[in-house]
């Protein structure tokens, strides 16, 4: 583990000790479980991204096979089948 330190402003510091206090922790905890929520909420977002783009290329994949382009409508996926692209 690493140690920091972070310069807050007293009032923020007395709040954050009566709420470490209330959730029996501390305040290092507070600050460990916010960050460690954080990253992880930006790996999920990423992982999203990810798979968004993903399904974005194989549908120009889709369009390039039937010789259409993206403005050209292609049949939309139905529920199941994007479901399916998903969890492959």
């Amino acid at each position: 583990m690493k140690n920091i330190t972070l310069k807050i402003d007293d009032e923020t510091h007395s709040k954050a000790r009566v709420l470490a206090a209330k959730r029996g922790t501390s305040i290092s905890a507070l600050v460990r479980d916010f960050l460690e929520k954080e990253t992880s909420q930006a790996k999920s977002e990423e992982d999203r991204i990810a798979k968004l783009e993903a399904l974005f290329a194989r549908s120009d994949e889709r369009a390039k096979a039937s010789g259409k382009n993206r403005s050209t409508p292609l049949i939309p996926l139905t529920r199941e089948g994007i479901y399916a692209e998903c969890l492959r």
